[in-house]
């Protein structure tokens, strides 16, 4: 199957998802720093995703897959680091995490196939 369109790809759009529900979780939050972080490190994933979608060059694609899948981490890590330190439950943390764990999953899949 061809991907005509880095809408098409459902690491993407697991990603995108991903995203809209970390934005959603810390909209509210108050230190600033923590929030612009998580959020910038979650939309990385997709962006980073879509820009190396639009290069053309598997090479470069894959280059971008893996800047996606350390920014996935970099997510996972600061919900850990949110659910520690009180700022969201434990519950809301482990399904953000999950959600992250298989975007990773899935780019690791998609970088094997090119």
């Amino acid at each position: 199957m061809k991907i005509n369109r880095f809408e098409d790809i459902i690491a993407w759009q697991k990603a995108m998802a991903l995203c809209v529900k970390v934005y959603n979780l810390f909209k509210e939050h108050k230190d600033f720093s923590f929030k612009d972080q998580i959020q910038r490190a979650a939309v990385s994933i997709t962006n980073n995703i879509a820009e190396g979608f639009e290069r053309k060059s598997n090479n470069e694609f894959q280059y971008f897959l893996y800047v996606a899948k350390g920014s996935s981490g970099e997510v996972r890590s600061m919900l850990h680091l949110a659910i520690r330190l009180g700022i969201i439950t434990e519950k809301e943390g482990n399904e953000l995490i999950t959600d992250s764990e298989e975007v990773s999953k899935i780019l690791s899949g998609f970088i094997k196939t090119l």
